[in-house]
């Protein structure tokens, strides 16, 4: 089995399709929530490894791309999104990509990566491809904070807390605007979906300190 037909029959199995549409909803809450507010509706928006398209068809943006080794991505990206499977750890492949995104988000990405020099090149692949004045958005699970049930996913492999990956960032050379240690719970998988649950929770940052389990980040790379 190549990797594409792994992962895809892995995130089918991981989410039914009740799972997806309610993973759905929630993502539109957080988007018009809290998302949006780091998103100019004017921007080229690239999102890296968004699988289903939870986050690029949903952002309001000017122009928007994917990138996911998942060959379903392209089944479910709305036709204003530009889907791209391919592996941005491959150098040729990273010499395809224009160098002129105003945000680049990333969820749920890091902790597939099988080494922490992985990690430098992905944040290396984000520093370059970035405008100046660009900024990366990062939804992380934060192992300091969600340790005990990180390696529940069979796929998760680099552990990273909000502190080591501060570090990379600044060494690259972003400078970190906002940092969120604990932001969203761990996972949604296996607990009840509510949107207007959601809604309460990202209003009110003191509910985060007790059941935030993912970090969230911006950085920006200066002009």
């Amino acid at each position: 089995m190549n990797k594409q037909d792994y992962l895809k029959k892995l995130y089918a199995n991981r989410f039914d399709y009740k799972q997806q549409k309610e993973k759905l909803v929630l993502w539109k809450v957080l988007i018009n929530s809290f998302l949006q507010n780091y998103v100019n509706p004017n921007s080229v928006v690239l999102d890296i490894g968004g699988g289903y398209g939870e986050f690029i068809n949903n952002i309001q943006a000017q122009q928007k791309y994917l990138i996911d080794l998942n060959p379903d991505a392209k089944e479910f990206a709305n036709s204003d999104v530009k889907v791209m499977n391919i592996d941005i750890l491959i150098p040729e492949n990273q010499n395809i990509m224009p160098n002129f995104f105003d945000i680049i988000f990333i969820s749920n990405f890091f902790e597939h990566l099988g080494c922490k020099e992985e990690l430098m090149e992905v944040l290396m692949f984000c520093f370059n491809h970035l405008k100046p004045g660009g900024s990366l958005l990062v939804i992380q699970p934060n192992f300091k904070y969600s340790f005990k049930e990180y390696y529940d996913f069979i796929d998760h492999q680099l552990p990273i807390t909000h502190i080591s990956l501060q570090e990379i960032m600044e060494t690259i050379g972003f400078s970190i605007d906002v940092l969120i240690p604990k932001f969203l719970p761990f996972s949604t998988k296996g607990r009840p979906s509510s949107p207007l649950l959601l809604k309460v929770y990202l209003k009110f940052p003191l509910l985060w300190h007790f059941l935030g389990g993912q970090m969230f980040v911006k950085a920006t790379k200066q002009t």
